[in-house]
């Protein structure tokens, strides 16, 4: 059932992003009268907030392989997001 939770998961990522996108299209097009428009962007902003929501979850999984201990299995570390997050803040 885990499993299952994950599939699904995946699944509401890509549904979401697809909405996401399909939403920029809308907005970038012009044809959507103010009220509509703003309707999207509300609707867009709450979509990207869900994808990153789901990625940072996700972030959080990944593990690095930083070595080989003596049996030959991998040693594994956390994943550091801070240095993404430090990169990629302005200055």
């Amino acid at each position: 059932m885990s499993r299952l939770k994950k599939s699904s998961d995946a699944n509401s990522f890509e549904s979401s992003l697809e909405t996401l996108e399909k939403t920029v299209r809308e907005l970038e097009g012009g044809a959507l009268s103010l009220d509509d428009a703003l309707s999207a962007y509300e609707r867009g902003v709450g979509l990207l907030a869900r994808c990153r929501k789901l990625l940072d979850v996700a972030e959080r999984k990944v593990a690095l392989v930083v070595g080989v201990d003596d049996q030959g299995e991998p040693d594994l570390a956390p994943f550091d997001d801070q240095a993404t997050i430090d990169r990629d803040a302005p200055a």
